[in-house]
This record gives structure tokens, C-alpha cells and sequence, in this order.
């Protein structure tokens, strides 16, 4: 197992990762038809989820990039096969070279490209662009988190009633039943689902939004940065027991999560338990 990097190491990558992350943003961008499919090619993968000729493009880009800044860090990418040496590994660079990849083919603005540094096991560096809104978001741990370099914070909204919410429908649904009273439902404030899951978290870390609920399934890449960017704002993602999200196992998927600030997160797991 190789020795955990320095701070001053991470924080030294920052402005490298950033360029790199645009560079790549630019590789995607012509691919992209804003309210309308894609000009890339389009194929299906063995689960039979959609993959296009940008993601595998910005995939082989940023692992050639990134490998050659930290040469000893393991990767884990969704494009790329598994390889277990990860699991040996300090350093390891998680991945999404388009996260919301049905919304980018379909000319929908909220995809983005999810990227993070885990060290030990923890993210330590998260960033997620969006590059149709060439809007940044980042986070180095114990550094706090930034929107296009100003400093964001989890809202503080309180009391799941009210509280904005965005995500699976059947999941806002057990929320507003478990945060009700006497048979009635919490009235929560419904928001046009994000299909990039990484954006989902970010908008939750820069107050926007108050609660993402995250179905079965999601993956480390898909997470990784984000989560750090929202824990950093003063959020979480965690399951239905309240636990935080752990990265690089065997098996990189998820169950059913909750994207919130901690002042939330106690009264939404509770409500999502009541079933």
C-alpha cells in the first residue's frame, strides 16, 4: 500500500485538475446539441445503459492525464474495466466522464464530469463541472467548497416540511408520508429532477436545494467528488440508517441514499423509515 499524499501535494494538483477538467469539457461540448440528440455515436452497454463515443473520449482523456500527475494512484472510472489493484491501493482517482449521459444525448443541460481523489479509503479532492454552464464546483478536505471559487454552503433549512426536494418520485412520496402527522403528508417543495446525480449533490451543497434522495444502484463515480463538495458545505450523503457513504470496495454500488445538510439529516432519515 503506497503512503497517504501530503496536503500540500493535494492543494499543489488543484490548478492542473482544473485545466484538465475543462480540456476535457471541451473534448464532450461539440458531441452536445443543447434541446436536441447528440451528434456522438451511441451504443449500449452490457447492463444496457447508453455510452457515446464523448464519454469514452473524455474517459481515455482524463485517464492518461491524471495517471500521469499522480502516477501511483489506482483508477476507477465507469468507462474503464475494474482493475482490483484499487483495492490495494492509498491513492485512487474515481471517475464519471459524463454523468447524466441520457440527458446529454437528449440535449438536457445537467450533465456534468465528476471527479475525485480518495485517500484511504475518503475523498480528499471532489470536483464536478458542468460544462454547458461552464459552472465549477470543487472541494479539497478541510478546505471547505466552491462554486466557480466562491465559498457555498448547505442551507439551513430545518424541518423536512417545506423543504425542497428533488429526486425519485416513489421516494419524495415516503418522505412526505414518514415527515406527516396523523395520516397526513408533509408538504415538501417538489424540484424538476437533476439527472446528473453528481449535480443532484452539488446543488444540495450550495443551498439550492434541500434534500436529494438518490435511488439503488448509483456507483462510487457517480458520487465521489459530489460527496465531498456537500460534506465540505456542511451536508452528507448517507444511507437510510444515518451512516456516511463509503468508497473503493469490492462492489462500488450503492443502496438508496439522502443528500442533505446535517441539519436535516436526522428528520429525513427518520421519515424515510416509515414505510
Amino acid at each position: 500500500m503506497s503512503h497517504p499524499i501530503a496536503s500540500d501535494a493535494v492543494h499543489a494538483l488543484l490548478p492542473a485538475l482544473r485545466a484538465t477538467i475543462r480540456e476535457a469539457a471541451a473534448l464532450a461540448l461539440p458531441f452536445y446539441k443543447a434541446g436536441g440528440q447528440t451528434g456522438a455515436r451511441v451504443w449500449s452497454k452490457s447492463g444496457g445503459s447508453p455510452v457515446t463515443e464523448a464519454d469514452v473520449a473524455v474517459d481515455t482523456f482524463l485517464k492518461v492525464r491524471l495517471s500521469a500527475m499522480l502516477p501511483r494512484a489506482a483508477w476507477l472510472s465507469e468507462e474503464t474495466s475494474d482493475n482490483p489493484v484499487r483495492l490495494e491501493a492509498d491513492l485512487v482517482w474515481i471517475v464519471d466522464p459524463i454523468d447524466g449521459t441520457r440527458a446529454f444525448m437528449s440535449g438536457h443541460p445537467d450533465w456534468s464530469i465528476a471527479v475525485a481523489l480518495l485517500s484511504g479509503g475518503h475523498p480528499i479532492l471532489g470536483f464536478v463541472h458542468a460544462p454547458v454552464t461552464d459552472t465549477f464546483y470543487e472541494a479539497a478536505a478541510g478546505l471547505g467548497a466552491t462554486r466557480n471559487g466562491q465559498t457555498i454552503a448547505a442551507s439551513d433549512h430545518a424541518a423536512v416540511e417545506g423543504a425542497r426536494v428533488t429526486g425519485p418520485k416513489p421516494m419524495m412520496d415516503r418522505l412526505a408520508r414518514g415527515a406527516g402527522s396523523a395520516g397526513t403528508r408533509a408538504d415538501l417543495v417538489a424540484v424538476e429532477r437533476v439527472p446528473s446525480l453528481a449535480l443532484r449533490v452539488v446543488r444540495v451543497a450550495e443551498g439550492s436545494i434541500d434534500v436529494g434522495l438518490v435511488s439503488p444502484n448509483a456507483r462510487d463515480w457517480d458520487l465521489a467528488g459530489a460527496d465531498l463538495i456537500l460534506r465540505e458545505a456542511g451536508g452528507t450523503v448517507c444511507d437510510l440508517k444515518g451512516h456516511p457513504t463509503t468508497y473503493n470496495r469490492p462492489d462500488p454500488v450503492h443502496g438508496e441514499l439522502v443528500a442533505v445538510s446535517r441539519g436535516l439529516r436526522d428528520g429525513v432519515v427518520a421519515a424515510m423509515g416509515q414505510l
